[in-house]
């Protein structure tokens, strides 16, 4: 019987390590940014080409290589960082596995130019798919450069699975966010197709964050700085009115190394108990500082989890710290220094105690007619003529000749028996409960409608009628544009959309560094925070891409949807109640909002006979 197990080619096993190491381009961006500042480079420029498809660049100014060394930093194993196994729990540097270069070189077209300060010439190395092609001398600033060109190359397949460039391009300024932001006293850059997205000078915590992510962030941020013999621990905290649906904005550090901990992010939260509501997450960034022989960072490929030795006490201390903190912010008064330390009260007044008009006339037990109130009927008139002008200018595609045509065509669609609901409920009136829920009826019970997601439904289903009918939606431009600044990530996300927005009836320019100017809004969503309403849609849009069947301009009209609709709490006018019976009943599917939310419940008339019951 002959021997079944043999011996991985080189190459092949090569690519199954660089699997594991290298999933996708900002995978490539961690490794090198990290061999860049182990190389204790004091600036370091990142340049990316559709999104590291088809390049990636990373100059810096470090210490560079000799000759035998930038060739064996392509072996695999091949490390300056250990020596032997004891080494491992003494680590203070980020790479240590002697893979990432090996790996790398394995599914790209690599070249690295580098020279020491004490060299006259630096080297220049060329490897294709793992394979050596050549190496020579050549002219260069003291420091490295990398080149990775054409990732997965010779992996069709892999390349294949990569998202779209807006995508990736988020994953790679994910990955530089959470690099430069532990090493601010380093000068970073990156550039994307050649635009700048980043500069940032050396600088200190609070500066970073807020060239990172926005310059708002600055008053919505506690600082906490607590030193034990166990840890250390450095950063800032969120307060709790900024704290978002998404989880992002969420950063944890050990001895400056980006780590993802589930157990570490229950002791923030748990510090946020009844301070915030429970779906939403606080925003942190917080550096830990332990003995790096009390934890095991050897434990992923990625080097993104570590173990503690006494993760217990860990935790215990986090907690308390980020407890302590939020304490301080919400206790501690805050003092104008630049007015006079006085009361302000003129005791000369003489003080009159207040009274109470009340009739005395008034008997409870004696029935009075109510007293003759006059109404402004032209004012009510005009204010209901204006609700019903504003919702139908928002169906303006829309009239009772083609919501007639519209039902005879979802008859095809629509069960009988849904179909002649809808019929009954859309000839009669309806009310609104709680400011909230809209009741109506039909024949077989009450049907109880949610307003906001009902509009929301309505609202997306016209949306996505656009991009069907291929028309662009009417524009309304505003007299004075509307400039702000956004983050990194949400600059180069909202820079991808602008086709989508402007099909939407935005109108959106790129108005310098990260920022972006509206001059135009849609017609048919009438006067509104144009800034909030971006943020709201990009904030939503991010917490819809962890659905990855939906495409761009869907989800964009999911966003839109969400946040255009009208809210809890909105007092409606029966016109107005009438138009969202009557264009959810239009909506193919009134039942639920896009994101699966249920819309209506439908009380039968034997659940309501049950109620009286004896």
């Amino acid at each position: 019987m002959q021997n079944v197990i043999t011996l991985l080619p080189e190459n092949v096993a090569n690519q199954i390590a660089a699997g594991e190491v290298v999933q996708r381009p900002a995978s490539v961006v961690k490794e090198l940014l990290e061999n860049e500042i182990d190389a204790k480079a004091t600036f370091i420029v990142l340049i990316v080409k559709d999104a590291g498809k088809t390049l990636i660049q990373i100059k810096d100014n470090g210490l560079g290589m000799s000759p035998v060394d930038a060739r064996m930093a392509f072996e695999r194993h091949a490390t300056s960082k250990i020596k032997k196994a004891e080494d491992l729990f003494d680590l203070h540097t980020k790479g240590f596995r002697g893979e990432a270069l090996a790996s790398i070189a394995a599914v790209a077209q690599v070249e690295l130019k580098t020279k020491r300060e004490s060299d006259i010439v630096g080297q220049l190395i060329e490897i294709e798919g793992g394979k050596f092609i050549k190496q020579e001398e050549c002219q260069s600033q003291t420091g490295s450069t990398f080149s990775v060109k054409n990732l997965f190359f010779n992996i069709p397949a892999r390349r294949q699975f990569l998202k779209d460039d807006s995508i990736e391009l988020k994953h790679i300024i994910d990955e530089f966010e959470r690099v430069s932001l532990a090493h601010s006293n380093i000068h970073f850059q990156l550039f994307s197709n050649g635009n700048e997205i980043f500069n940032l000078p050396p600088s200190n915590l609070m500066e970073r964050i807020c060239g990172l992510f926005s310059k708002s962030l600055q008053s919505k941020l506690v600082q906490i700085n607590e030193n034990t013999d166990v840890v250390k621990i450095l950063g800032y905290v969120g307060k709790p009115e900024f704290a978002k649906k998404r989880r992002g904005d969420q950063y944890f550090f050990v001895n400056n190394r980006y780590i993802k901990s589930a157990y570490l992010n229950h002791a923030v939260v748990e510090a946020y108990k009844e301070l915030m509501a429970p779906e939403n997450h606080p925003a942190y960034y917080l550096f830990l500082e332990v003995n790096p022989s009390t934890i095991d960072i050897n434990i992923h490929p990625t080097k993104t989890e570590i173990k503690f030795q006494d993760e217990k006490t860990i935790y215990a201390l986090l907690h308390s710290a980020v407890k302590r903190a939020l304490g301080k912010a919400n206790l501690a008064p805050s003092l104008d220094f630049n007015s006079e330390m006085s009361f302000e009260i003129d005791y000369t007044k003489t003080v009159t105690p207040p009274t109470i008009n009340y009739n005395k006339d008034y008997n409870p037990f004696q029935t009075q007619q109510p007293p003759n109130t006059s109404f402004n009927t032209g004012t009510l008139n005009t204010r209901q003529k204006n609700n019903q002008e504003n919702w139908e200018t928002l169906y303006q595609n829309y009239n009772q000749s083609d919501f007639k045509a519209e039902v005879d065509n979802y008859k095809v669609e629509q069960s009988a028996e849904q179909t002649k609901i809808a019929h009954q409920v859309v000839n009669t009136h309806g009310f609104q409960l709680f400011h909230k829920y809209i009741s109506t009826y039909q024949e077989n019970g009450l049907i109880l409608i949610d307003q906001q997601r009902a509009h929301e439904r309505i609202l997306y289903e016209h949306y996505i009628t656009i991009k069907d009918k291929s028309i662009v939606s009417p524009t309304q431009q505003l007299l004075f544009p509307v400039t702000f600044e956004l983050s990194g990530n949400d600059f180069a996300l909202v820079s991808t959309l602008f086709p989508h927005f402007k099909h939407l009836g935005f109108e959106i320019e790129v108005f310098g560094k990260n920022a972006i100017v509206v001059r135009g809004t849609p017609a048919e969503l009438g006067e509104f925070n144009t800034q909030e309403m971006i943020e709201s849609i990009l904030e939503s849009y991010k917490l819809n891409t962890f659905d990855t069947k939906i495409d761009v301009f869907e989800n964009l009209c999911r966003s839109m949807a969400k946040n255009a609709s009208i809210k809890y709490g909105k007092s409606l006018e029966s016109e107005e109640i009438g138009l969202i019976i009557e264009h959810l009943f239009m909506c193919q599917n009134p039942m639920y909002t896009p994101d699966g939310k249920l819309i209506l419940v439908e009380i039968d008339k034997q659940q309501i006979d049950s109620l009286f019951k004896r």
